[in-house]
């Protein structure tokens, strides 16, 4: 049975004991994954401490490993000389991905340290946008002509000392270095040897054109369980491939990225950066929450008599606004999700618009009659339970209705629907619930 291997759980104790021989150890057998998790763990003045013990082979590996915000915190603690010993010697595509967070001073002397074909590579791959099939590839790719023979092949991959990471495929170009074909490993180690190597490749393989988006990437390799692919140009010329481990952090990424969105923050925020920073960087979204707060509350001073004559009003408003918020939620996250996987297009657009309308409809009517109930009896007033039952249906459809188009009208406007989606909703059904309550109120009871 494969062991997964263990986190480093006690590395903020063994510091605080100065037990310094028992850190070196437990890194010394450690993955830098495991390791990246250990520094994240780690106050910022804790981690040059421990950065000092882990093995000089290991830490750029570990550095590619950390988050954005702990990278460059401990980037601007450590060494330069010592961080451009560690990150020159990473793969094309590692470094391509520490590049955009390296300070300035860092930066020029790791391209002054690393070689000129590796300089030629990066170069290459950072031509490509960040989040584009282009930006993702590495350039180590095993590459034969599409003429020759399987016996040749494994001849010409014995004399290599070693594979690259995730190689399962071979790529078969012509003289233009066209692709031909991609031959998978298997085929090569079971397919008679004097047959031809083209004979043989894929019918048919998954492509990526280099300004291909990396969330269509993941896609594909998701669907079509890859472990590997390459990046051609517009002649089909190979330029690299893109290996699974490479997919994963995309997929990551974006995981984390729609879980901090929702509440305005950064995904790359480090948890122990200095309360300035992190307080500046919240600042901005607390703004916009207090900007569409003040209109909810603008929308009840409009209907301030209403509340006097009737207190129940303010007693029960919160609970149709709330209602609504957590149904709009719920259609905005599917619409979200649908957009992302690409499930909701401008073909089907309307038929989810009507689907979440006829949901909110059914939810509204059936949890209207719920709090009908509940306030006829509690307030002793038949019409005033009647009121905040319609006004649940109101708002409730018009939470569905909101969840399917804030979504795509920010999309449009090529603002993040994750990021913005969630103020926008709550706005709508504060806003619309309150005025929903209140005016039926202020018409039908007072």
């Amino acid at each position: 049975m494969h062991q997964v291997t263990p986190q480093i759980t006690n590395i903020v104790e063994l510091l605080n004991a100065n037990d310094t021989t028992a850190v070196a150890k437990l890194f010394a057998t450690a993955h830098p994954a495991n390791i990246a998790d250990a520094l994240e763990q780690l106050t910022p003045s804790n981690r040059p401490l421990a950065w000092v013990h882990i093995p000089k082979e290991a830490k750029g590996e570990v550095l590619s490993e950390l988050s954005e915000g702990v990278f460059r915190n401990l980037a601007h603690a450590l060494d330069n000389q010592e961080l451009v010993s560690a990150i020159k010697a990473l793969d094309i595509d590692e470094l391509a991905d520490l590049i955009p967070d390296l300070p300035e001073a860092l930066l020029a002397d790791v391209l002054f340290e690393v070689d000129t074909q590796t300089r030629a590579n990066l170069g290459e791959v950072l031509s490509y946008p960040e989040d584009s099939a282009g930006g993702l590839m590495n350039l180590d790719t095993t590459v034969v002509r599409d003429n020759v023979s399987l016996d040749v092949v494994l001849h010409y991959l014995r004399l290599k000392s070693e594979l690259p990471e995730h190689t399962d495929t071979i790529y078969l170009v012509d003289r233009q270095n066209r692709l031909s074909g991609i031959l998978p490993i298997d085929r090569l180690i079971t397919q008679p040897g004097r047959d031809s190597a083209i004979d043989h490749a894929i019918d048919a393989p998954v492509t990526f054109q280099c300004l291909d988006d990396e969330q269509d990437v993941a896609k594909a390799f998701a669907d079509y369980d890859l472990i590997s692919a390459p990046v051609v140009n517009n002649n089909n010329a190979l330029l690299g491939r893109i290996t699974i481990d490479d997919v994963v952090d995309v997929i990551r990424d974006q995981a984390e990225h729609d879980i901090m969105a929702a509440a305005g923050l950064k995904e790359d925020e480090d948890i122990f950066a200095p309360v300035t920073k992190t307080s500046r960087d919240r600042t901005v979204w607390l703004a916009v929450n207090l900007v569409t707060a003040l209109l909810g509350s603008w929308v009840i001073g409009q209907f301030e008599g209403s509340i006097q004559q009737l207190v129940a009003l303010a007693v029960l408003m919160p609970i149709v606004a709330s209602m609504g918020g957590n149904a709009g939620t719920q259609t905005l996250t599917v619409v979200i999700r649908g957009m992302s996987l690409g499930t909701i297009s401008r073909e089907n657009m309307m038929t989810v618009l009507k689907k979440e309308t006829m949901v909110g409809v059914l939810n509204g009517i059936i949890w209207a009659l719920v709090i009908a109930v509940i306030a006829t009896l509690w307030f002793q007033n038949i019409y005033l339970g009647l009121v905040i039952a319609a006004a649940m249906i109101v708002n409730l459809v018009m939470g569905a209705i909101a969840g399917v188009c804030i979504p795509i009208f920010l999309d449009k406007m090529n603002i993040d629907p994750a990021l913005a989606g969630g103020v926008a909703l709550t706005t709508v059904t504060d806003v619309v619930g309150y005025f929903s309550v209140l005016g039926l109120a202020t018409i039908l009871l007072l």
